[in-house]
Formats: structure tokens, C-alpha cells, sequence
């Protein structure tokens, strides 16, 4: 029987307790009793089921709360009696309080992690990240492919923008919520064909690539089958290993050779210049689909009119990698691929100035080809379809989602290498690479070609019993960046045998031709070191290394070196690197004082 002890109201229900025998009167003192006597209190209610005592406990009154005391939801007007201490019996406003409290916790929460400043969220990297600069500021660089970015650019790459996923392109993305992404990337596209003069009609532009080589592989990928042709210039004559190269043992270096068949061409030997007599000759023999021009390490201007014809009578695509000089190309500095090529592949930064990162430039629309020849002739085909084909293979498939913190500091260098400083800032370059070359050979330094056309010079150190190896670990040392290359003719793939030098990224820190003569000081000083190093401890690499431990010479000219970097101003930061201080020495004095190679001790 289910039968309430105390209280009354109850529903009439049948009796089921007749089956069973009464429990036993409790005896007089127990603890039923004291039960009885505590539900008469008001303390429980008490049920039989079964004839087994049940125990309903009812809420008993809280001890008195101070005046003025919060209770867990922060409501200080409740009434100390009532039985309701959950959330739903909080007023709206002490809900509001207490939401409000909540997110507070969790906002200071997600600041103490996404607002650290790198200093604090992490140390270690931080210091290194400041070596870096510190060495940056501190030394000359030399690397023909290297240069600064400016403080706008810096600000865009480490961006919110980073956040965002943003696969496909504009107006077809796989994610939501790309609207001002879309705006991004088409502003983008938008100044990376006015920067370089193209009608929007004739090409098209994909900013996605994540490096040069990415992007020529993209082109591969999309215009041919695995094992068609490609050719382009031999990586010991300057080209580069996207172009394909294979070893002289016949390994294949990079995926343009593991995935298609490639020959490549060379210079001539003896003048260091392409003969594009040979092209042709082995162009018409092995019918390449794609032909290719542009190179890591060449030092003249491309006759991109007769590499037309040779692709023409071969039947090729003709592709042109601008990589090295393209800031040359947007500013009209050097002869324009776009007049000849079908597409035109580029890094981002390099002589551009803008990000790392990789672009690819299509035709598309009427097939109109102009060849070049005695006659100018027009044939007309049917329309391009590189677009879709190279689109496609950017994304999806060699690549995921485009970095969009890339993209828009690309649209922010971009807008720069349309103005009328970056066209200065490119005739500088060229005027401090002639100077440096001058300077060179009144030195009896050997240039590959004997001298440039562009930003660049080769440097042949075999006059010097030297090589490209043993020079940059010299100049390593001394706070000159450069880098060793082959030259045609050498044990590239074991011992190159030059340097090659390069003028934009000390040009963007101000430097002009004098300054370059200064420059041509320290490498002639560097090599003589390199030479006594190399006489006294021998031609074995950890040999020589162990020389440049401890030296007097090169702790004199690196701290020339120094003192001489940080007159300039390292771009994205404040003067002398953000904090570097200059050597007292020239703290003070003239601009011809401390320009003056005598000045500094350099013979």
C-alpha cells in the first residue's frame, strides 16, 4: 500500500496493505518514533511502500545570510526563505549579471593566449627571430635573389587574413564567408596585369602559387601528359631545376624530370652566352611542348623574338620564367617577354620586392600570334584555353587554399611597382650592378660574359684557385651574403666554381654606385683571405673551415663590414634596424669619410 503518513488531500486509492501483515509498532524511543515527532516538525514526509517506510525530504530554511551578501548568481534582493536557488528562479537581471560575469572570464581568457605579444608567448623564438634581423641589418646582402620587404607588406603577411580558408577562386570558393577575401584577391589580379601593362582582355593572372616553382609546375601540370617535353636552359649554364635537369650520374632533381621528359640547352662555352643557333638545332630535333626561357643565373638580356621562332617552327608552347627579373620587365628596364610568350611564371619577391610567393600569366582569347621574320604574319587559331587548364591545376591539383595574407600584401607591392619610384628604384639597381662589374674587372676579377645586362654579375673564381664553396663560407664569416654557382665548364654539381652577385636588396637600402665600389673592396679583401686560408690549412672542407676560426683578417673586415651595413636602413623597421647602433666610428662623420674605402681599411 502506498499510504501518506502525514498530510492530508490524497487521491483515494485501493488499499493493498490488507495482503500484508502490519508492521510492528515501533517501541517507544526508537528511531521511528523520533521520525514521527521529526515529520510533525515538518522536517520529511514519510511513505509506506510495500509496507517498507520511504522518506520524502522536504527543503529545510537556510541559516541567516549577512546583510548585504551575494548569493551565487549575484541577486542580493531574493528573499532569504524562498526554496529556489537555480539559475531559472534568477531575475532577468541578476541572469544578465551573471551571464555578463561568464563571458568576461571568457574574454579575459582568450586574451591572455591570442594577445600575448611573441616576446612573452614565447622567448626562445622571439630571440632568434631577432638574431635574424640583427644579422640582417648588420651585413651586406649580396644574393641576387633576395631583397627587403617594406613595413605595409610585413603588416599584411602577418595578418588576420591568415585565418581565413578560402579554397577555389573568387565567386567559387568551397567555404562561406569569402566576400572581402574574393575582394582581396581580385583587386590583386587586377594590379598584378597593370603592373606589367597587360590588356585584361588578352591575359589572365592567377596570384595562388605558393613559389615560382610551384607555379611552373602548375603549367606543366595543366598544359601536358606525364612524359611529354619540356625545354629549357641547363642548370650549370644558369638555369634553374624546375626547368628539369638531370645530373650528370642521370638523377632527376626536381618533379619537372621525375614526371616529364626534358633537354636542355646550354650557353657557349667560351662566351657564356646562349647560342640560340643550338636551340633551334635541338628544338626541330626533339620537339618540346613547352620551350622555355628564363634562368637563375644569367646575366644578359633574353632575345625572346628569335626564341619565338624557334617555338613556332617546333610547334612548343613558349614559356618564359621571370623570376630574377621581373621587377626589371614591370619597369620597362630590360625587353618585355610578354610581347613573344604564350605564359609567363614569376616569384613575388626578388627584384618585385613583395612577398614570397609565386604568379602565373596566361593568354587567353583569340588566338592571334604574331611571328616575327622578315614579313609579319598573323595566324589566327581558335581561342586560347590555358585558363581553366592552369587554374585547375593550381588548385585543386597540386595545391590547397591560396594564403591570402600572401595575396594581399602582393596587391600592396604590386600598387608600388606601378609608381613612378619603383621604375627609379629599377634603373638604380641596373647602374649599381654596372658599377660593381666595373669595379670587378678593374680589379682583373673574370665575369661570365664580361659584365651584365641586368641585376645581376657572375663572379669565375677559378682565376683565384678558389671555389664558390670555400668564397661564401668566407664571406659567411665576414657578414657578406652571396651565393656560389656553377659555371659552365666546372664540377658544378661537386665544386661550382663562382658566385653570383646581385644588386636589389642593398639598392633598396639606399646604396649607390660609390657604395657598390665599396662592396667590390670587401669581396677582393674576402678572396685574398679565402686564398691564405686555403694555401695554410688546405683544400679539405673541414680543414679550411677550422681556418676561419679565430682569424684576425676576417674579424677586421667583418667588423668593416658592419659598420659599413649600418649606415643603411633596414626597410620595416627604424633606422640602424630598429635599435642597432652604428660603430662609433663613423657616428659623426661625413658621408665621404665613411664612404671612403681608405676610411675603412679595405685595400
Amino acid at each position: 500500500m502506498l499510504d501518506r503518513a502525514a498530510g492530508e488531500g490524497m487521491d483515494h486509492r485501493p488499499d493493498l496493505s490488507l495482503a500484508l501483515p502490519p508492521p510492528p509498532p515501533p517501541p517507544e524511543g526508537s528511531s521511528a518514533a523520533a521520525e514521527e515527532e521529526e515529520e510533525a516538525e515538518g522536517g520529511e514526509g514519510r511513505f509506506s511502500l510495500m509496507g517498507q517506510p520511504l522518506f520524502l525530504k522536504r527543503p529545510r530554511p537556510r541559516p541567516p545570510r549577512p546583510p548585504g551578501a551575494r548569493r551565487v548568481g549575484g541577486d542580493v534582493d531574493d528573499d532569504d526563505s524562498s526554496p529556489c536557488c537555480s539559475s531559472s528562479c534568477l531575475s532577468p537581471a541578476a541572469k544578465r549579471r551573471a551571464v555578463a560575469g561568464g563571458l568576461e572570464a571568457r574574454r579575459a581568457a582568450v586574451r591572455a593566449w591570442g594577445c600575448q605579444p611573441l616576446p612573452e608567448a614565447d622567448p626562445d623564438v622571439h630571440e632568434l627571430m631577432e638574431r635574424e634581423r640583427r644579422r640582417q641589418a648588420g651585413g651586406v646582402e649580396l644574393i641576387a635573389s633576395e631583397n627587403y620587404a617594406c613595413r605595409a607588406v610585413l603588416d599584411a603577411l602577418g595578418s588576420h587574413l591568415i585565418n581565413k580558408y578560402s579554397e577555389g577562386l573568387p565567386g567559387a570558393r568551397y567555404y562561406c564567408g569569402n566576400q572581402h577575401i574574393d575582394a582581396i584577391e581580385r583587386l590583386c589580379c587586377d594590379r598584378a596585369l597593370a603592373a606589367f601593362g597587360l590588356d585584361p582582355s588578352r591575359w589572365g593572372v592567377n596570384v595562388q602559387p605558393y613559389s615560382c616553382t610551384s607555379a611552373n609546375f602548375a603549367v606543366y601540370t595543366g598544359l601536358l601528359l606525364p612524359n611529354d617535353r619540356i625545354m629549357g636552359l641547363d642548370s650549370p649554364s644558369g638555369g634553374h631545376v624546375s626547368h628539369g635537369y638531370y645530373t650528370p650520374s642521370g638523377k632527376k632533381v626536381s618533379g619537372a624530370s621525375i614526371f616529364f621528359e626534358n633537354l636542355s640547352y646550354r650557353v657557349n662555352p667560351h662566351t657564356g652566352y646562349i647560342d640560340y643557333d643550338k636551340v633551334e638545332e635541338k628544338a626541330v630535333d626533339f620537339h618540346p611542348k613547352i620551350l622555355i626561357c628564363g634562368a637563375s643565373s644569367y646575366p644578359r638580356d633574353w632575345d625572346y623574338a628569335r626564341m619565338r621562332l624557334v617555338a613556332d617552327k617546333c610547334g612548343a608552347i613558349l614559356m618564359c620564367d621571370m623570376a630574377q627579373i621581373s621587377g626589371l620587365v614591370a619597369a620597362k628596364e630590360c625587353r618585355n617577354p610578354f610581347d613573344y610568350c604564350d605564359i609567363v611564371t614569376s616569384t613575388t619577391h626578388k627584384s618585385l620586392r613583395g612577398p614570397r610567393g609565386g604568379i602565373i600569366f596566361f593568354r587567353k582569347g583569340k588566338n592571334v600570334r604574331k611571328r616575327v621574320g622578315s614579313l609579319t604574319q598573323v595566324v589566327e587559331n581558335d581561342q586560347y584555353d590555358f585558363e581553366d587548364r592552369i587554374n585547375f591545376a593550381v588548385f585543386p591539383s597540386i595545391q590547397g587554399g591560396p594564403h591570402n595574407n600572401h595575396i594581399a600584401a602582393l596587391a600592396i607591392a604590386l600598387k608600388q611597382v606601378a609608381m613612378p619610384e619603383f621604375k627609379a628604384y629599377i634603373q638604380q639597381v641596373k647602374k649599381n650592378a654596372q658599377a660593381l662589374a666595373m669595379a670587378l674587372l678593374r680589379r682583373k676579377c673574370r665575369l661570365v660574359t664580361g659584365g651584365t645586362d641586368n641585376h645581376l654579375v657572375l663572379w669565375d673564381l677559378r682565376t683565384f684557385g678558389l671555389t664558390g664553396k670555400n668564397f661564401e663560407k668566407i664571406c659567411e664569416a665576414c657578414h657578406i651574403s652571396l651565393n656560389k654557382t656553377p659555371i659552365y665548364g666546372d664540377n658544378g654539381s661537386i665544386s661550382p666554381g663562382g658566385v653570383r652577385i646581385g644588386t636589389p636588396a642593398m639598392t633598396t637600402r639606399g646604396c649607390l654606385e660609390s657604395d657598390f665600389e665599396i662592396m667590390a673592396e670587401f669581396l677582393l679583401r674576402a678572396a685574398h683571405i679565402a686564398s691564405i686560408v686555403l694555401k695554410e690549412h688546405g683544400r679539405l672542407q673541414k680543414d679550411f673551415l677550422k681556418g676561419l676560426e679565430n682569424n684576425n683578417d676576417i674579424i677586421e673586415l667583418r667588423n668593416q663590414v658592419e659598420t659599413f651595413a649600418l649606415q643603411f636602413a633596414m626597410p620595416g623597421f627604424n633606422e640602424n634596424g630598429d635599435g642597432l647602433q652604428a660603430n662609433p666610428a663613423i657616428i659623426g662623420a661625413s658621408p665621404t669619410e665613411v664612404s671612403s674605402p681608405a676610411s675603412l681599411k679595405v685595400s
